[in-house]
């Protein structure tokens, strides 16, 4: 059978209430959107990248620089929405591989992205996929910013949350550290979820099509969605740690570390 056809799609809205107009901000001379592109150029697994958006002024800033745009209706309420539109559109098999890139990590590795997708190279009956990194920071793992997931021992994510889980229980008389946040007996770190998402085509059009349930609407996170639904998640840990832009802080960090590399 050929090898499914890879496709990264990278969901970019002009709104941000904190940053106006983020993914089209300049670092180091190239706007956000154009960064998080050329990161997803660089993975070896993706056959093609898109940005979707619903904004003319990205399209027209993706277009300037060469870059593959679809436009979206406006009124989606999420990423995932507007990639089920485009995917619903655009030509794909079933079985095909769609990466959604969030479009506000500049810094991505693409050796990130090639992990995430590496597994539904080899196994066909592998639907939905993330990744996630280990926290070795105590503040980290208190901090409810950090999505957390536990998994089972074949990788599939058995719950995330925005607590911190799991619970380290200790035997009595051991003292847990500040950091690194390590059980003092398993040696298990918990790990943080990273938002980059891996789907079959035909699971993310059956996934944007389940109303929002009831643990999503509690913890604020989407994937819960398919969990609740009975449906499974395999978890890639990585050693990545992302570096978004959410605040004014966050993107002068970015350009700091760009001007850095001299890129």
């Amino acid at each position: 059978m050929p090898r499914p056809s890879v496709v990264g799609m990278i969901p970019a809205r002009y709104a941000s209430t904190r940053l106006p107009g983020k993914v089209l901000l300049d670092i180091a001379g190239k706007p956000m959107i154009q960064r998080v592109y050329e990161r997803c150029l660089q993975a070896e697994l993706l056959d093609d990248v898109l940005v979707a958006t619903d904004d003319e002024r990205v399209a027209e800033v993706v277009e300037g620089f060469g870059g593959h745009v679809e436009m979206t209706d406006c009124e989606h309420c999420s990423g995932t929405d507007r990639l089920a539109e485009v995917a619903g559109r655009i030509t794909l098999e079933p079985r095909d591989v769609i990466v959604n890139v969030q479009g506000d990590e500049p810094m991505l590795e693409p050796e990130t992205i090639d992990a995430a997708v590496r597994p539904f190279l080899s196994d066909e009956a592998l639907q939905m996929g993330t990744i996630a990194t280990p926290i070795d920071d105590l503040e980290e793992h208190l901090d409810s910013a950090a999505v957390k997931v536990v998994v089972d021992a074949q990788g599939w994510a058995l719950y995330f949350s925005r607590s911190p889980i799991p619970f380290f229980r200790l035997p009595a008389g051991e003292t847990q550290p500040d950091t690194p946040r390590r059980h003092p007996v398993s040696g298990m770190a918990p790990l943080k979820h990273i938002g980059l998402y891996v789907y079959r085509r035909e699971m993310l059009l059956w996934y944007a099509g389940l109303a929002p349930s009831a643990l999503e609407q509690t913890e604020g996170l989407e994937q819960l969605r398919v969990l609740e639904a009975g449906r499974r998640i395999r978890v890639v840990v990585v050693d990545y740690s992302p570096i978004g832009v959410d605040t004014p802080e966050d993107l002068e960090r970015v350009r700091e570390l760009f001007a850095a590399e001299g890129d």
